[in-house]
């Protein structure tokens, strides 16, 4: 080596502090879920109570910090979201038991749950919040850890929200790290820690481009695709009814969420009744002076504008020069040709909902079909009575939701239905996704089955189930590293030494 290269060469690696602060957390979250594994049915019910409590005292105050620090949304429906995945939340999988092993003698099949283990999950900036809380929930309830990775836009109330969530659940009993965040995320990090071997599932919700590097990270994954859900209100539907769902959805948190209708489809003898119902209800039906501006500034450049994201409709009519009343709730550009693949048929994830008319019937559903393919998995929704053409309707949408009656914002989520409410909504085979249902607790968990014979003799009532799941511990062993606050602190040499011992234990197969 010459005596220029020798000087030019680095003497000292420093080591990305974010990126270890991670690791350190999956190390932590991986002693957390071996230890929270055989916790009793009652216990994990404890916690749960515990943690719900915590989020719903705390729903309002981190609606305002997330609006605050991403400028999406209104506080109070981010306030109703964040408490929908508490309590609601609860009561909704309460009667889920993933912890007691099941016997079924006619089959002699022993069943025994067995949890995930470590989940990393992937949390957008639209729903910091209530998505940290709500896949929190899921880790909980299905007796697993989970590290939280929240958008770069929303990484200070996400952590404070995790933050608040983890110090209920281990003051009810929870093991530390049991629910941690990243506080520092950035894309090599989250690409670094999907591909952990100590990941044993990845939760991504977020965009096309993370969730495709989820299902590729080589890790399991469970990743939702975005949506663009079409309503189609039939002759047969009450037209003022339906109108006030459709502006009350698209109003929702300024229509962030991506279960909220992007286009309403009617036949043409029904559209002049939808534009005056529409009205009524507080949208500004737009001329085709201002259906061309809202089209110029939403995709100036073939892309949506992230400029209007999650703002309101008065907010983005005056960013696109048009006047509106200030009681409008949403904008209405309307595109006379259904079969015309124009950019406001695409998701808009504002206060923008286009609306169209087809000449029949088929010619609707046809359209619609075209348009969900942008989308394709996700939801759509029907107004009408006529039955036979909501089951037709569904029939031939390529998404595994369809609400009928109600907003489909809402519905969708399981919100304003009886669907499983959440924030990860699976888009399925056609939207190539492992999961076509909304993701629960259940999908955290697989079971081991121990099947006899068919001929054989079994006597199952020998079968001694209780080493299974135990009483809560009266004590928890030293955590192999300290709880981190918000920011990351030094590790002291006790702690990196217990570590390194856990670590030693793991390659050895003993942990």
């Amino acid at each position: 080596m010459s005596e220029h290269m020798m000087y030019d060469a680095p003497r000292l690696a420093v080591p990305d502090r974010a990126l270890s602060s991670a690791r350190m957390k999956v190390g932590r979250a991986a002693w957390a879920a071996r230890y929270y594994k055989s916790f009793s049915r009652d216990a994990v019910l404890a916690i749960a109570e515990a943690v719900a409590k915590a989020g719903h005292e705390k729903a309002g105050e981190f609606a305002e910090l997330a609006v605050s620090e991403t400028g999406y949304g209104v506080v109070e429906h981010k306030t109703l979201k964040n408490r929908l995945c508490t309590y609601e939340l609860l009561e909704f999988y309460r009667d889920m038991d993933l912890v007691t092993p099941r016997v079924d003698a006619e089959r002699k099949i022993v069943e025994l749950p067995k949890p995930a283990g470590v989940v990393f999950a992937l949390a957008p900036a639209t729903n910091p919040v209530a998505t940290v809380y709500y896949k929190a929930m899921l880790a909980v309830l299905s007796r697993n850890a989970i590290v939280l990775s929240p958008h770069p836009a929303a990484r200070h109330v996400s952590a404070r929200a995790a933050e608040h969530l983890a110090q209920a659940a281990e003051a009810a009993g929870a093991p530390a790290g049991l629910i941690q965040c990243v506080e520092e995320p950035s894309v090599p990090l989250v690409q670094d820690i999907m591909s952990s071997d100590r990941i044993n599932v990845i939760i991504a919700t977020g965009g096309t481009a993370m969730v495709r590097a989820a299902y590729s990270s080589g890790n399991p994954a469970l990743g939702v695709g975005p949506g663009n859900a079409v309503a189609y209100v039939d002759p047969s539907a009450k037209v003022d009814a339906a109108a006030t769902c459709l502006v009350n959805s698209k109003s929702f948190d300024n229509s962030i969420l991506c279960t909220s209708e992007s286009v309403v489809l009617t036949l043409d003898s029904n559209r002049g009744n939808m534009e005056r119902a529409l009205r009524s209800a507080g949208a500004h039906v737009c001329n085709e002076v201002d259906t061309d501006r809202l089209r110029d500034y939403l995709f100036p450049n073939d892309s949506f504008n992230l400029e209007a994201l999650g703002k309101s409709a008065q907010w983005v009519a005056e960013r696109a020069g048009i006047r509106v009343g200030p009681s409008t709730r949403i904008l209405v550009p309307v595109v006379a040709t259904p079969g015309q693949d124009d950019l406001l048929f695409r998701e808009k994830l504002c206060p923008v909902l286009t609306l169209t008319s087809a000449v029949d019937y088929q010619q609707a559903v046809t359209f619609a079909k075209h348009t969900m393919r942008r989308g394709a998995g996700h939801s759509a929704a029907f107004h009408g009575d006529d039955t036979t053409r909501l089951v037709a309707f569904s029939q031939a949408m390529p998404v595994y939701r369809v609400v009928v009656n109600v907003p489909c914002s809402q519905g969708a989520a399981g919100f304003d239905t009886y669907l499983p409410p959440s924030f990860t909504i699976g888009t399925g085979f056609a939207g190539r996704s492992s999961v076509g249902e909304n993701v629960g607790p259940q999908h955290l968990v697989q079971w081991t089955r121990i099947a006899h014979g068919k001929d054989a003799p079994a006597d199952l009532d020998k079968i001694d189930l209780r080493a299974v799941s135990t009483e809560r511990p009266t004590a928890q062993p030293t955590t192999p590293v300290a709880r981190q606050a918000d920011t990351a602190s030094p590790v002291s040499r006790d702690e990196l030494r217990q570590l390194i011992l856990e670590e030693l234990r793991s390659l050895k197969g003993d942990a």
